[in-house]
């Protein structure tokens, strides 16, 4: 993806994710489910996965991701991407919670600030920048 679509989807999710709390409060009734899932830590065939037996976030179906979105896999802007994408779709359906992964430091050493500068070689800092801040 074009980096001034990366950096214009991050501009909308830092946007978004401002007017929500702190807390996000999660409901169901017997005839809903929602899909909980952690740690997908870049590894986009796990999410994917998840999407093919469980079906895509839509307003029937809800999930709730627990963080530890990127590091260690290889495709961790993806899953980014994918998460920022249905969260701005289907914001009431689609949370994402903040996991120790989404931390600068912790990019540092475990690779995604790597991923970034490597996959956006002109842009890489801006994007990683914003994305600190939608962190």
């Amino acid at each position: 993806l074009h980096a001034r679509y990366v950096l214009n989807l991050l501009h909308e999710t830092r946007k978004h994710l401002k007017q929500l709390p702190n807390i996000s409060h999660v409901s169901t009734c017997y005839s809903e489910e929602v899909t909980v899932c952690g740690d997908l830590h870049g590894q986009l065939d796990d999410l994917f996965l998840i999407f093919y037996k469980n079906g895509l976030p839509s307003p029937s179906k809800s999930y709730v991701f627990n963080g530890d979105f990127v590091d260690r896999g290889k495709q961790s802007l993806e899953i980014l991407i994918v998460l920022f994408t249905f969260l701005l779709i289907y914001p009431k359906e689609v949370h994402l919670n903040r996991g120790n992964h989404e931390d600068y430091m912790v990019n540092l050493r475990y690779g995604f600030t790597k991923e970034v500068m490597q996959k956006y070689k002109v842009h890489g800092k801006k994007i990683l920048k914003m994305i600190q801040n939608v962190f």
